[in-house]
């Protein structure tokens, strides 16, 4: 492995990641509220808007990722809904991980015990009160974890965007593996997800800790 040859394409595979991680920032910055929102409408007692969100997590978590993206891009132009490629992307992950982490959110809400939420009422505190100051804390504590393997997957599923020609850090890296023959390239690939999962990885834990008080 030549270092001249690493420093020539570690400029691209850097610009390459860079699109990942914007991906991935936008990507939590609209998926985490929409599966907080939908996780309470899925245990809310209003049976028809239940009902629909049941359907959305349904279809989101039934099929793959990379259908909806084809899906997205590629499809629904046919009915005159026309996306660039970076927004198609980041419109089908946040569909796509707001179904999953609102399914996680769900299992958080509904492990609280009734009695705090009857407590709440006691204290006369309204529900948006009793939820942002009583459960959501609790819930973060406990779906973490479960949260924070989902992160981990987002890094790794950006790779997908390649299906619709963006240029990403994988694509980056098999472009310069066709011209050049050479497998140097997908290991920097590799190496750079490494990293980029290991202070995910570090971040997750330490926002775990600042959790840790609720026993």
């Amino acid at each position: 492995m030549s270092l001249h040859y690493v420093f020539e394409i570690l400029p691209s595979l850097l610009s390459g990641a860079s699109l990942t991680l914007q991906l991935f920032f936008w990507t939590l910055i609209g998926s985490l509220p929409l599966g907080i929102v939908v996780s309470l409408g899925l245990t809310s007692k209003i049976k028809p808007l239940k009902w629909v969100l049941d359907f959305y997590v349904w279809l989101m978590r039934g099929t793959p990722l990379l259908l909806q993206l084809i899906f997205v891009f590629y499809g629904l132009p046919i009915i005159g809904i026309v996306f660039q490629r970076y927004d198609a992307a980041v419109f089908a992950f946040i569909l796509n991980y707001g179904a999953y982490f609102a399914e996680i959110f769900r299992g958080g809400l509904q492990s609280i015990d009734n009695g705090q939420y009857e407590s709440a009422r006691v204290l006369r505190l309204s529900y948006w009160q009793t939820i942002r100051k009583i459960v959501i804390p609790q819930v973060v504590k406990i779906v973490l974890p479960s949260v924070g393997n989902e992160v981990i997957n987002l890094i790794k599923d950006s790779s997908l965007v390649y299906v619709i020609g963006l240029g990403d850090l994988l694509r980056a890296g098999n472009v310069a593996t066709s011209r050049d023959v050479t497998l140097v390239p997908l290991v920097l690939v590799g190496v750079i997800y490494l990293i980029l999962v290991g202070i995910c990885t570090y971040l997750l834990h330490k926002v775990e800790q600042r959790y840790s008080y609720y026993k």
